[in-house]
């Protein structure tokens, strides 16, 4: 059995790993601080290490980098209850054998660990990087999850393979979209979003591909398509479970090829640009039945994310939405805060729309706030109105009323920002104001 390091600053978590792995037949040594750990491995040359990323005034990170420098096949196991893509970034680019979100069961550990044991003495040349301070991540959540899915991310955005991303409506597609570019070579080239939904099916192609003044009616000058606007970066096609058959083709040529022939031209023209799509459909099934290519499947499922829903990660809630809190009482210049009770509530909840509903949610009770405290009652009321119902009470109606004019209040009478925060079209609002007579 190997001889191992475990670094974690808190006394019951560091005790349990000890206690379970020395039961196991491991020889274990336990520090408390990142001082006693390079103290340790400025001696000891340990083929594992684990270590918690969070510790004192030096992270997990400044461990993996000591371990490897003094034992470059040393296998350095990171755990952290607060992940994000930065430090998946650098765990993975310094070397880092794998990164484990906590909680964690104690079989997933050992499991680890073993790996983790197999693997040493292979050695493997890892490019080093500069550990600097740890960034704040636009990306939240810290669920076992996500900490996969951020593994994932690190090790594709390197490349140029094509990635599909699953997920439902308001999941973060376009985000995750964004760290792969972000995370990549191409990161200082640009990024192009397409809704593939948006757009109509006459004009798909020129948008993609371009046309030639005079290729089609209304075309009264060339017009640069989105692929060669995109060159050396990326292209974000959202929901191209949307795109029509005969479009399908013309897309899995352009992926096979990387060639853009604008519409009116004999001739094409060499592009390099990475594809990265997301649907909220199940492209699997649209193949079974016909509406999907199945050669085009293939070609954009190299890589494959599949964002959970929020309800699937409930624990990521209370990051999130003191995330969110955060971000619009800066914007808004509010101080809200958010009680226990509330928390619990938005725990609690189912989340139909996702990250993008307790977004806004929390844009809109930030701004709302009374006394600048979001309570239970605040948080219920706006789950209620929220929420699609068939019909409406006079009591409903009238506290809808009362909610549209407290928001227009805030935003100084702005009806396309009150829309926004109150989650609804401007034209919706429109027609509410109509109806109660709103001046």
């Amino acid at each position: 059995m190997q001889r191992l390091l475990v670094v974690e600053d808190d006394n019951s978590v560091r005790t349990t790993i000890t206690d379970f792995l020395e039961l196991e037949g491991y020889t274990v040594d336990a520090v408390s601080s990142t001082r006693e750990a390079l103290e340790r491995l400025r001696t000891d040359a340990y083929p594992i290490v684990i270590s918690d990323i969070y510790l004192d005034e030096k992270t997990g990170l400044d461990v993996l980098e000591s371990a490897r420098k003094n034992n470059p096949n040393c296998a350095v196991i990171l755990m952290t209850g607060r992940g994000s893509i930065e430090t998946v970034m650098k765990a993975t680019q310094g070397g880092a054998f794998d990164y484990i979100a906590k909680p964690f069961e104690l079989d997933q550990m050992l499991d680890t660990v073993k790996r983790a044991e197999a693997s040493v003495g292979e050695h493997e040349e890892e490019k080093e990087s500069e550990i600097d301070d740890l960034p704040v991540s636009d990306m939240i959540g810290s669920s076992a999850k996500m900490i996969e899915i951020y593994k994932t991310i690190s090790l594709v955005a390197p490349t140029n393979a094509t990635v599909l991303i699953e997920g439902e409506t308001g999941t973060g597609k376009e985000m995750i979209a964004r760290m792969v570019h972000n995370h990549s070579p191409r990161a200082n080239q640009p990024f192009i979003p397409v809704d593939c939904g948006s757009i109509a099916p006459s004009l798909i192609e020129s948008e993609l591909f371009g046309a030639l003044k005079g290729a089609y009616t209304g075309a009264d000058r060339d017009r640069m398509g989105v692929f060669e606007a995109a060159n050396n970066g990326t292209v974000f096609l959202d929901e191209i479970g949307d795109l029509e058959l005969g479009f399908q083709l013309n897309l899995l040529r352009f992926l096979q090829e990387k060639e853009v022939r604008p519409l009116g031209s004999a001739r094409g023209k060499k592009v390099d640009v990475r594809v990265v799509a997301a649907t909220n459909r199940d492209l699997q099934k649209m193949v079974e039945t016909g509406k999907f290519r199945e050669d085009l499947w293939y070609r954009l499922n190299v890589v494959r994310v599949i964002l959970p829903p929020l309800v699937e990660r409930r624990g990521d809630v209370p990051l999130l939405a003191h995330y969110f809190l955060r971000k619009y009482n800066d914007r808004y210049g509010q101080q809200a805060k958010l009680s226990e009770s509330g928390l619990t509530v938005l725990e609690n909840y189912s989340w139909p729309g996702n990250v993008r509903q307790l977004q806004h949610m929390l844009e809109r009770l930030t701004i709302l706030a009374p006394q600048g405290r979001i309570d239970e009652a605040a948080v219920r009321e706006a789950i209620e109105l929220t929420e699609p119902r068939d019909s409406a009470s006079d009591s409903l109606a009238d506290t809808e009323a009362d909610q549209i004019r407290r928001v227009l209040a805030a935003t100084g009478g702005n009806k396309s920002k009150a829309a926004k925060i109150l989650g609804i079209e401007r034209k919706t609002l429109y027609r509410k104001l109509e109806r109660m007579e709103f001046k």
